[in-house]
């Protein structure tokens, strides 16, 4: 008899909610993670402390140069880096303590060490005390992944800097250079822009956030070069020469023509890679791609039936959200029930300021399929709430079919658009309509009318437009 129903490799939010689902279905699990704490890098390195740094640089940006307009007046504004650590660093504690009593509570039986495959259904555990094993009748991979590095950008920790360094910086950077331009790098470039730093980021394509509708990138861009934010778009870094004094960061732009800037700290945050080697893959025989990536069916089994993958370790968004949407449909479907991730309506955010959510396809999207659509606009700089909190920057962007109006694409810019994108979520994963959103009553006064402004736009039919 096998030692356990199933065992997940790794803790993050993939792997330790797929713990608790089949937990909650019966079934008798273990849980393998290397590091001290549970909760992966999204928890304890990555969104949760990104976020928790984000939320403490904007209230202090907006205490000295916000709060004026609302009659605030302060003599004085001082930072308190460390903290402003401490804060974050009780936000992840609480959490990852929160994951662990989850096991618990879920009877969750958790090993800790570094785990790989030893056969097809053995876990080898490497850990303080030696190595042990495991044997489970299934087995579901959530190691996730780990920053990508670029040559002559290799990472020391200090000077060369991946987003986990740049979490936890002791001191504010006087010049922060930032090598690319998705959701991380401006995020990571927001916070410590916020906090007094000069920051110029770099991105290789001619468009920040590549993935977002570009009328919604094109205006997150002015935004965030009005907060003073740099950009060098279509340029590459060539070198890197790492002295006392700092970094010299050599850059080529599109016509060739290079320049060299002086910084003292390089962000490197273009991309991550799948965290797949050490893990016995290949000697198991598991299918692996060029990149790394494990291969999976519909139902997330690779190409041995009773090893699953999920998260970033396959292809597809590397999201915390998506990999716990995998972790419970694996999870479902090893106990019998029919598992699924509708990876069509899966939301992504940038937490600027303005934010930057949205779900479905874009403009640019809609027009390479060759799809016939409408499209309508709403600003929140004519919306009663946003003109009163003084956030008013930013829109939301609606695109439906244009023959049966159903919803292609929502996209939202502005204060709290992470929440205002769930209604569009919802309404998608229905096969709604902008006629629906259109018809669905908002309170009055909310941002969340921008929504159905923008749906009535779709028809021209937009009220305070």
């Amino acid at each position: 008899m096998a030692d356990f129903d199933v065992a997940v490799l790794g803790a993050g939010p993939g792997g330790y909610v797929s713990a608790i689902r089949a937990a909650q279905l019966g079934l008798r699990v273990a849980l393998v993670e290397k590091e001290a704490a549970l909760g992966g890098t999204c928890l304890r390195v990555g969104c949760i402390p990104s976020k928790a740094l984000l939320e403490s640089s904007a209230l202090f940006a907006r205490a000295r140069e916000g709060f004026a307009e609302h009659g605030l007046v302060f003599k004085e504004v001082t930072l308190d880096l460390t903290a402003m650590m401490r804060r974050k660093e009780t936000v992840v504690g609480q959490l990852t303590d929160g994951v662990a009593g989850l096991m618990k509570k879920n009877k969750v039986t958790v090993f800790r060490g570094a785990g790989r495959l030893g056969s097809r259904d053995r876990i080898v555990i490497e850990g303080t005390g030696g190595a042990k094993g495991i044997e489970p009748r299934t087995i579901i991979l959530a190691t996730g992944s780990e920053p990508a590095a670029l040559p002559g950008l290799a990472f020391d920790g200090n000077r060369i800097v991946s987003s986990t360094e740049a979490l936890s910086f002791e001191t504010v950077p006087e010049h922060l250079v930032v090598v690319g331009a998705g959701a991380v790098g401006l995020e990571m470039g927001a916070v410590w822009r916020r906090l007094g730093a000069k920051v110029t980021v770099i991105e290789l394509l001619p468009q920040i956030v590549p993935f977002a509708d570009k009328m919604i990138a094109s205006t997150l861009l002015r935004a965030l070069k009005a907060q003073g934010v740099s950009f060098m778009l279509g340029a590459k870094v060539t070198s890197a020469e790492v002295s006392e004094a700092g970094v010299a960061v050599r850059i080529e732009d599109a016509k060739g023509k290079t320049e060299t800037l002086q910084c003292d700290r390089v962000l490197v945050a273009v991309g991550r890679r799948p965290y797949s080697e050490g893990l016995g893959l290949a000697e198991v025989g598991v299918a692996v791609d060029e990149k790394g990536r494990v291969g999976v069916n519909e139902h997330l089994q690779t190409n041995l039936e009773n090893i699953y993958a999920i998260g970033d370790l396959v292809a597809g968004p590397m999201l915390a959200h998506k990999a716990e949407e995998e972790g419970m449909a694996a999870a479902e479907h090893i106990a019998g029930l029919p598992g699924h991730v509708n990876y069509d309506v899966i939301p992504s955010v940038v937490y600027t300021e303005p934010e930057l959510a949205q779900v479905g396809l874009t403009e640019e999207q809609v027009k390479e399929e060759g799809l016939a659509y409408n499209a309508g606009r709403f600003y929140f700089r004519a919306n009663g709430r946003a003109l009163a909190a003084g956030e008013s920057e930013g829109l939301v962007k609606i695109i439906a079919a244009q023959d049966t109006d159903r919803l292609l694409g929502v996209h939202v810019l502005g204060h709290g658009a992470s929440e205002l994108i769930a209604e569009a979520v919802v309404a998608m994963e229905f096969g709604a309509s902008s006629e629906d959103l259109a018809r669905i009553v908002h309170a009055h006064p909310t941002r969340s009318e921008a929504v159905r402004e923008s749906a009535l736009a779709v028809d021209n039919r937009a009220i305070h437009a």
